[in-house]
């Protein structure tokens, strides 16, 4: 007797396809592609591939991110953030794991690591 296994939400895929347009945030509890345009809020609970014509303008929150479109706006990556030769990001990435391809631009501000490691070191001096 063979038993159904239930697959995690996280192996279900939502896709934003070419020629598509959204304006408003998005909530995906499961992985996400976009080849299409956002503008807006974008919160993955999973992996976010955002392909070669996507294109986000706004912040985005998730737990791995394959890059190959445009960003405009802040990205925050959990895990790994791989951007690829055609990615452009204007805007700061934070990221546990960054890896870049050759021709990827980035103009923006970047944080890895442990938070901890990445909050501002103070300027502030004792005397004595």
């Amino acid at each position: 007797m063979a038993k159904s296994i239930a697959q995690p939400a996280n192996d279900q895929l939502n896709k934003i396809v070419e020629n598509t347009k959204i304006v408003g945030d998005i909530d995906s509890q499961t992985n996400m592609r976009v080849d299409g345009r956002i503008k807006g809020t974008l919160k993955v609970k999973g992996k976010l591939v955002l392909g070669v014509n996507g294109f986000v303008e706004g912040e985005i929150h998730c737990e791995n991110a394959e890059i190959e479109g445009t960003i405009n706006g802040n990205i925050q990556v959990s895990g790994l953030l791989s951007l690829k030769s055609t990615s452009k990001i204007q805007g700061d990435i934070t990221s546990q794991k960054l890896s870049m391809e050759a021709g990827a631009l980035h103009n923006g501000k970047t944080s890895m690591g442990a938070p901890s490691i990445a909050k501002p070191i103070s300027s502030t001096t004792q005397n004595g």
